[in-house]
């Protein structure tokens, strides 16, 4: 099992505090430790996340004080871009960081992310999979043709030309397991989660997956599935889930807000969920939270010691995950999180191949 570090930072910061600090420590440490990646997400327009609003900046400040992990957008909404302006600014990412990059492809849910292109919105699905095909035939060299001011059509290129030849490609999704077939159609590799899909669930998804890379002609082998897991290894599980519940509880508020403002919006939630919008009783969250929490901390997360962790990531192995992307700023002190990339990479080093 490989490992690489993610963040999706919900935590408020202080006017006075580098925002960034957990991240450029932690992908430092990350380069030094043989993890395999480091996740920059993209969020916009509220604290859980919005630090974050394009990962291709972040992923070029990583590219110049890290050397060896590959950066990758964990996800790039596409349909909230030009598809030729991905392609430019990863080709810089690219040789920035000498072709360590790459991009998990998402649709988007958040209704009101797409203020950018509002008319994108309910054919985001089938747009990201032609900005996927489109950025990769620019990646390699081809040219598209635009309308300029007055009509005229122009050839355009992208440059810099990138290091690479082919675009490392994922495809997130959030349990549908027709994302999980279209993403094996087209030989990427698969980004998902867990707050949608228990393991069974998502065993089953995976072998959809798999079986589509085969049918299609692609060595399934060759693709990784990575999976994000809410991450916090201590030595001591007792003391991990003391430190990390309140924060945790925290995490879901924030997320449980957003998708309150989206669905207030008109959009879907995450996952394309359509639900209409209705606020939840104070008493009726805090149960929803206590019960959520449990079930992560059971089964749905790395929260514990590396004795405690380990069944559960040989568990994933064996449905076929071949990656965990370990989420790591969900609120608890930057410092704690530093501190205890140790225990982490004790883990990996326990689970390594």
């Amino acid at each position: 099992m490989k490992f690489g570090i993610m963040f999706f930072s919900s935590q408020p910061y202080d006017g006075n505090k580098n925002k960034y600090h957990v991240v450029i420590e932690a992908a430092q440490f990350a380069d030094t430790h043989d993890f395999c990646c480091v996740w920059i997400p993209e969020r916009h327009f509220d604290s859980f996340g919005g630090i974050f609003p394009n990962p291709s900046v972040m992923s070029s400040a990583l590219a110049m004080i890290t050397q060896r992990i590959q950066l990758r957008a964990g996800s790039l909404v596409s349909p909230l871009h030009d598809v030729l302006r991905i392609a430019e600014e990863w080709a810089v990412v690219d040789n920035l960081s000498n072709g360590r990059a790459a991009i998990s492809f998402g649709s988007g849910w958040n209704v009101n992310d797409f203020v950018f292109y509002p008319d994108r919105y309910n054919d985001r699905r089938d747009l990201m999979f032609q900005q996927i095909d489109t950025v990769q035939r620019l990646w390699q060299g081809e040219s598209c043709l635009r309308p300029n001011t007055f009509g005229k059509e122009v050839e355009l290129s992208v440059y810099p030309k990138p290091v690479q030849k082919d675009l490392p490609i994922w495809v997130t999704s959030s349990g549908n397991p027709a994302t999980f077939t279209q993403a094996g159609s087209i030989g990427a590799n698969l980004l998902t989660h867990m707050i949608g899909q228990d393991i069974k669930a998502l065993a089953k998804n995976i072998r959809f997956y798999r079986a589509s890379l085969m049918e299609n002609g692609f060595e399934a082998a060759d693709r990784k599935v990575s999976l994000m897991l809410h991450t916090f290894i201590g030595k001591d599980r007792d003391a991990v889930k003391n430190k990390v519940q309140a924060p945790f509880k925290e995490y879901l508020r924030s997320a449980v807000r957003l998708e309150n403002k989206a669905a207030k919006g008109g959009g879907a939630i995450s996952g394309g969920h359509q639900v209409p919008y209705e606020e939840t009783s104070g008493t009726t969250m805090e149960e929803l939270l206590n019960i959520t929490f449990e079930k992560y901390y059971t089964n749905a997360a790395l929260l514990g010691t590396v004795e405690t962790c380990k069944p559960l990531v040989q568990q994933l192995e064996g449905i076929g995950v071949d990656e965990i992307a370990c989420l790591v700023d969900f609120g608890v002190d930057d410092d704690e999180v530093l501190a205890h990339l140790e225990y982490l990479n004790d883990l990996r080093m326990a689970c390594a191949d």
